[in-house]
């Protein structure tokens, strides 16, 4: 019960940060990510959920995973490989408790997303980008690209996804 409480709380805070926290400020026609030249895509902040995660490994962080039309098409149907012109991203942000919410709820239980930790981007162009399975990929922070050595870390990192075209996020069921 209390995972149960903790992960509604989790789900609640994102869904509080994705649909009503997006600021102006947000980058959207900065630069291009090294290897696959990706730019943050304009509205990505609007795109539906596909779901959303607790990484508690190094990171230690909250995920919300976004899907353009097209990727959420696909997922919908179940339609693998996915079509080109799917774009998946992934926002991270550490996590802080919420005395606001905790106050509520009579004890400490309730986790908000805290500071951004980064954005990631999977685009497919099974032409453009056939040597990494028809995946581009892309991370930025604060609006900036990483570097070029953590890109050619995004491929290898996905090859044991490739039965499922290479995506670890499966489409979470609707409550």
């Amino acid at each position: 019960m209390r995972k149960n409480t903790y992960l509604l709380g989790v789900v609640v805070a994102l869904a509080g940060v994705i649909f009503g926290m997006a600021r102006a400020s947000d980058p959207v026609d900065g630069e291009a990510a090294p290897i696959f030249g990706i730019k943050i895509p304009a509205g990505y902040r609007d795109w539906r959920v596909i779901s959303v995660a607790h990484e508690a490994g190094n990171n230690n962080d909250l995920r919300a995973v976004l899907g353009n039309d097209v990727a959420i098409k696909a997922y919908r149907e179940g339609k693998l490989p996915f079509p080109d012109g799917a774009i998946i991203a992934r926002l991270a942000w550490g996590y802080v408790p919420s005395a606001e919410n905790n106050k509520v709820f009579g004890r400490e239980q309730s986790f908000v997303a805290g500071p951004p930790i980064n954005v990631q981007f999977m685009v497919k162009d099974s032409k453009k980008y056939a040597a990494t399975g028809g995946w581009g990929f892309a991370q930025f922070k604060e609006g900036k690209a990483a570097e070029e050595a953590l890109h050619k870390t995004c491929f290898p990192c996905h090859e044991p996804g490739k039965a499922r075209d290479f995506v670890f996020t499966y489409y979470a069921p609707s409550p």
